[in-house]
């Protein structure tokens, strides 16, 4: 008979989920009314609830304590090893690197959401500028979506000048926030997560003339390039303000 910690851990490895895009969605029998309004049922309320319900269930017993010995005893490869940088999950941060016209940028990977392909930009009358895009949805959700190009006054690229709409020529979107506190920011390229120990950030510059510097709360040299480590709080406090 099997205990009650088995039982447990059986139910977090085989959850039961609501699978009615298998039954009467797009790869069932496509019976379903909402069909008529999603379209599809990646865009459905459903399908991305039991996606959350999926990351928010309770780890196994030990399963964190696991992996972060895993992660502690990786061997150092040889591009971790020339910047001197043991990382330790402890004390590491990690980041996604993204680019910006030609400028490198990082965001902390706590508040990524999500990277998706572009998406259609619904502008607001009388609402929308060249910070403020617009409304973009996201598996079914209503989010605002914001031009960091612009917020951090970047130098527009020949691509960029040569276009009416910055957003749609965006390779990538990010999704990013805590909670309720989400925006998604069009951008150029995605690289991925970088991880890094705390010492290897780097001061900004005294004199401060762009900015994208004053936004910066450290530069991280990855791949021979420099990267602005942007202040999330800061970012998201100057979008509510200027624009909600």
């Amino acid at each position: 008979m099997l205990s009650d910690s088995a039982i447990s851990d059986s139910i977090i490895d085989h959850p039961v989920l609501n699978d009615c895009w298998n039954k009467i969605g797009v790869m069932g029998d496509r019976s379903c009314g909402e069909l008529k309004t999603v379209i599809h049922c990646h865009d459905c309320p459903v399908f991305a609830a039991v996606g959350d319900s999926l990351l928010e269930r309770i780890p196994p017993h030990n399963y964190v304590e696991e992996w972060i010995n895993v992660l502690a005893e990786t061997p150092v490869d040889e591009e971790t090893q020339s910047n001197e940088a043991v990382i330790k999950t402890a004390s590491a941060i990690s980041v996604m690197i993204f680019r910006l016209g030609n400028e490198q940028l990082a965001l902390s990977a706590k508040i990524l959401q999500e990277v998706t392909h572009p998406c259609v930009i619904q502008p607001l009358p009388h609402r929308s500028n060249s910070l403020f895009l617009g409304l973009v949805n996201i598996r079914g959700e209503t989010l605002l979506c914001a031009s960091l190009h612009h917020l951090l006054n970047l130098e527009a690229t020949e691509e960029k000048e040569n276009s009416s709409n910055k957003a749609v020529n965006a390779q990538r979107m990010m999704v990013a926030g805590h909670q309720d506190d989400k925006w998604v920011f069009p951008v150029d390229e995605v690289y991925g997560i970088y991880r890094f120990h705390h010492q290897e950030l780097r001061d900004v510059p005294v004199v401060i003339t762009k900015a994208a510097e004053a936004y910066t709360q450290g530069i991280i040299n990855w791949q021979d390039a420099k990267v602005n480590y942007l202040d999330s709080e800061l970012l998201f406090y100057t979008l509510n303000h200027k624009i909600l």
